[in-house]
């Protein structure tokens, strides 16, 4: 008589953003911008940088530097960063915990960033935060490319970018509005879920996994 096979479902993996999700790098990012700005003699607005965070450096940096310029000053940013911004920089409220609801219903919490991936490291490692996985340099749709190789079924993040990211990937795009986009906003970007900060995660995952089939 032949035994009938059982799998397990595969357990749940979330992705998580990393600046201004899991992180407030303002304080830290702010302070690198300003000391880039002093060691090249470009004037930046440090404080008008830190209100758009999400894309790429580069993105940024085009805003003040000629393009030309922008791979060596994207360098000189990222060997700054570790030695001025990971102190600096806190964890966002909620953001411990919503990683540790992931492990509590069996699952796997990765990160996936556009940040440098060494200093994405840098900041999870100093802040006591040990994801599963962390991949950096990836950016709204190019998240997806992670996203699925870990068979992440849900994405948060807090920018559209975010919202395109996990849309691309066919994961459950869950927002948090405590980046530069507004409630609104990230509902129009079609996010599945809107919260007001990681601090709702762990009682919207409880409710949300006896639904997966």
């Amino acid at each position: 008589m032949a035994h009938m096979a059982f799998t397990t479902p595969p357990a749940l993996t979330v992705g998580f953003d990393l600046d201004m999700t899991l992180i407030d790098s303002r304080p830290g990012i702010r302070a690198c911008y300003q000391a880039l700005s002093e060691r090249t003699g470009t004037y930046i607005d440090a404080d008008l940088a830190v209100t758009r965070l999400g894309p790429p450096l580069a993105e940024e940096l085009i805003n003040w530097f000629p393009a030309e310029d922008i791979p060596a000053m994207a360098d000189l940013y990222r060997a700054m960063y570790p030695a001025i911004a990971i102190t600096a920089t806190p964890a966002m409220t909620g953001a411990r915990e919503a990683i540790a609801a992931v492990r509590e219903a069996g699952g796997r919490a990765i990160v996936v960033t556009a940040k440098y991936e060494p200093n994405a490291k840098l900041h999870l490692a100093h802040l006591g935060i040990e994801p599963d996985a962390v991949i950096g340099d990836l950016w709204a749709e190019q998240k997806a490319e992670a996203l699925r190789e870990h068979d992440a079924g849900v994405y948060v993040g807090d920018h559209v970018g975010d919202v395109r990211g996990a849309r691309t990937a066919g994961a459950l795009s869950v927002a948090v509005a405590t980046g530069p986009c507004p409630e609104e906003e990230l509902r129009a970007a079609g996010a599945d879920v809107v919260l007001t900060d990681l601090t709702e995660f762990p009682r919207w995952l409880s409710g949300y996994r006896p639904a997966r089939a």
